[in-house]
């Protein structure tokens, strides 16, 4: 696994993130996009906790997906007061997940501006990430290939970035957006996942302030290496292919799948591990006979 670093730029205009990232899907961290927004001054744990601390609020861990588990369903709840108490007392695997901003607190609305980087942001998709020390998202991709500008508040943050292209070493779990649960992409075991080995892509920390791009459909794999919390804004795909893509995964994928636990129950789960490995393992050899034969 080779992860060469996130680029790091400031004082960028939109002509060149479009010319330089945009339009060849690389991913940028951006220090200073938000530095005249409210927000960044403002936005902490305390001033979460006063104008949100009553709100209830989803959260998840690390468990591995269960059939009888739906679609991005919370493994418990809890007001936001005491979830931020819970951060900052110690470690912990709760993490706040798409928690619509817009819906939940029209408050906070004001405390942010459009990025005006020369893509047209969807106005009513604003969702905020909370996480304690340590925890992580498994790697994934969203549902929509949307561009995702990904803005960190307080602490720091691990992120680890793989294109669509990598997919087919990565242990994909078919009729997903995720890999197999079990690979530790911070940490990876070659010898159990020696599709690893043949993957390239991306990583960097996140700081306060800072705005990750992370062009459409990429994977992404994220580290809480202090409590933190991150808003994530999002624009279309412009590739018809991710577009077509994302249609599926939305009006299809998803519902097929969870017809499928309903039907199979954990035999199904099992299923699309037992298969997430053979395939790679195809790939793999494949990829040999290619080198071997150049």
């Amino acid at each position: 696994m080779e992860l060469a670093a996130i680029e790091r730029v400031s004082k960028i205009t939109k002509e060149q993130f479009i010319s330089d990232y945009y339009r060849p899907q690389k991913p940028v961290i951006i220090q200073d996009a938000i530095a005249d927004w409210p927000a960044y001054t403002l936005w902490n744990f305390d001033h979460i906790r006063k104008v949100a601390g009553q709100k209830t609020v989803p959260l998840y861990d690390d468990r591995p997906v269960d059939h009888k588990d739906g679609f991005n369903e919370p493994h418990a709840t809890m007001n936001m007061a005491e979830y931020i108490d819970l951060l900052e007392r110690e470690p912990t695997k709760f993490r706040i997940f798409l928690w619509n901003l817009l819906k939940e607190v029209p408050e906070l609305q004001k405390d942010f501006k459009p990025l005006d980087l020369g893509l047209p942001i969807l106005k009513g998709l604003p969702m905020l990430f909370f996480g304690g020390q340590k925890s992580y998202t498994f790697m994934h991709y969203d549902i929509d290939l949307a561009n995702i500008f990904h803005i960190h508040f307080q602490g720091e943050k691990q992120v680890i970035l793989f294109d669509q292209s990598q997919s087919e070493f990565m242990y994909k779990i078919p009729h997903s957006l995720i890999v197999r649960e079990d690979i530790d992409f911070a940490n990876p075991d070659y010898d159990q996942w020696p599709g690893l080995r043949h993957i390239s892509g991306f990583q960097g920390t996140l700081k306060h302030g800072d705005v990750l791009y992370m062009p459409e459909g990429y994977w992404h794999y994220m580290q809480y290496i202090t409590p933190g919390f991150s808003m994530s804004l999002r624009a279309m795909p412009r590739k018809p292919k991710h577009l077509a893509k994302a249609l599926y995964n939305i009006i299809v994928m998803r519902y097929f799948d969870q017809l499928m636990r309903r039907l199979k129950g954990q035999a199904w789960i099992d299923y699309k591990n037992q298969q997430a490995v053979k395939q790679t393992q195809k790939n793999i050899a494949r990829a040999q006979r290619r080198a071997s034969a150049s």
